[in-house]
């Protein structure tokens, strides 16, 4: 690897709103990324304000963790002066670096925020090792590469740049049939464009066929009765796979998500976590995450899995021809506040009854069963379920359990 040493990836969780980035920050993410109000790659988030940014920083950099804005539109010259207001303003908020598609943005950066590190974007379709090192030259930090690259031409690019340059991937999460995230299919169909963070995700619908001279008539593409999503991408998942990537000498393993719920960061941080933990503790070729770890993957909203571009095409099976949504199998039941002398008090996210037989996670841990026994209000109270969202109880603990553990149950 050019005499480059291969050192222990960071893992790079997302966050679209406080609670999310509580969580990846509480299950171990060594950095986060998330977006300001505007200018950002996911408009659905609730996103950050500048003192949400501020406070989000203090908490990161007490941790040891650091914190990334995605400042990745393709702005228009109308955009500029208001960018330009955002990038000095996220500056003084502490952020560590600036996720950026556009060299215009970056020019930017380098003027307003000299300071502060500089990621190059998926968006911006780095395939090559003259383009990486091109951007490394013009002061970027971090380059995130093409998602379609292999795992093969993403070690000819880090063998080929400077060993300061890091090298970013997308192991985990949603991918869509555009190229980088670039697509216009999206403004076409509803008029929010994808390369403005405000897509509608047009590639998930059902579509069918309808021949000219038969208005109305629809003919699915396929034969199962529900139609085919013919356009609906698999969820990548490379957990399995750390080996491999740890080789070719990517710097930091990022998860997609800022439109996710907490539920989902956390979980998925967590597991990614522990595998790579594990991986360091062990570095050998043939490592795989002990059984636990791998199930998690399955204990989040999610679709089929693949390992999207990373052994070749994957045209074989990038997607699902008859199913159209997401996998779900568990939901969170309950967050605990607080644990002692055998009771826990918690807060409620989704209705169970006493009796339930419930898991609880928690960071670095594998989950756990427990029974929902001598629920009570926090006056004292006994209760037959908690029914009311974000109500506080109490509940008996078999063990001391950690505050902002998740409480979860298996619904399917």
């Amino acid at each position: 690897m050019n005499n480059k040493e291969i050192l222990p990836p960071e893992l790079l969780a997302p966050a679209g709103d406080m609670e999310s980035f509580e969580a990846a920050v509480r299950y171990g993410a060594d950095a986060v990324y998330i977006a300001g109000t505007r200018f950002g790659m996911r408009t659905a988030p609730v996103n950050f304000s500048y003192d949400e940014i501020s406070g989000a920083v203090a908490l990161a950099h007490e941790k040891g963790v650091r914190v990334y804005l995605a400042c990745n539109i393709l702005p228009g010259s109308g955009e500029m002066a208001e960018l330009s207001g955002h990038i000095r303003r996220s500056a003084l908020c502490g952020v560590d670096a600036f996720i950026v598609s556009d060299i215009g943005t970056l020019r930017l950066v380098k003027r307003l925020a000299p300071e502060t590190d500089i990621h190059i974007s998926t968006q911006a379709g780095v395939t090559n090792y003259e383009t990486a090192a091109a951007y490394y030259e013009m002061g970027a930090k971090r380059v995130i590469p093409a998602r379609e690259l292999s795992l093969s031409e993403l070690r000819i690019m880090r063998e080929k740049t400077p060993a300061a340059l890091e090298i970013e991937c997308f192991v985990h999460g949603a991918m869509c049939v555009s190229f980088s995230g670039r697509c216009l299919l999206s403004g076409y169909l509803t008029g929010r464009s994808a390369n403005k963070g405000d897509c509608a995700q047009p590639c998930r619908w059902k579509y069918s066929l309808v021949e000219e001279t038969r208005p109305g008539e629809y003919y699915p593409v396929g034969e199962d009765e529900d139609g085919t999503y013919i356009m609906n991408a698999r969820d990548m998942c490379m957990i399995r796979h750390i080996p491999e990537l740890v080789s070719a000498g990517i710097s930091s393993f990022k998860i997609e998500g800022r439109a996710k719920s907490a539920y989902y960061v956390a979980v998925v941080t967590n597991a990614y976590r522990c595998a790579i933990d594990g991986y360091r503790r062990s570095p050998s070729p043939d490592y795989v995450p002990e059984e636990w770890i791998l199930n998690e993957m399955t204990r989040v909203s999610h679709r089929e899995y693949c390992t999207g571009f990373f052994f070749g095409s994957p045209k074989e099976n990038v997607e699902i021809f008859y199913e159209g949504g997401y996998k779900r199998y568990y939901e969170v039941s309950a967050i605990v506040l607080s644990c002692g002398d055998g009771v826990m008090t918690c807060e409620q996210r989704n209705r169970f009854f006493a009796g339930d037989e419930l898991e609880v996670m928690e960071p670095g841990k594998p989950p756990f069963k427990i029974v929902a026994q001598e629920l009570q209000s926090m006056e004292g109270e006994p209760l037959e379920a908690v029914p009311h969202p974000v109500m506080r109880f109490k509940m008996k603990a078999p063990a001391e359990i950690s505050c902002g553990a998740i409480i979860r149950r298996k619904t399917i």
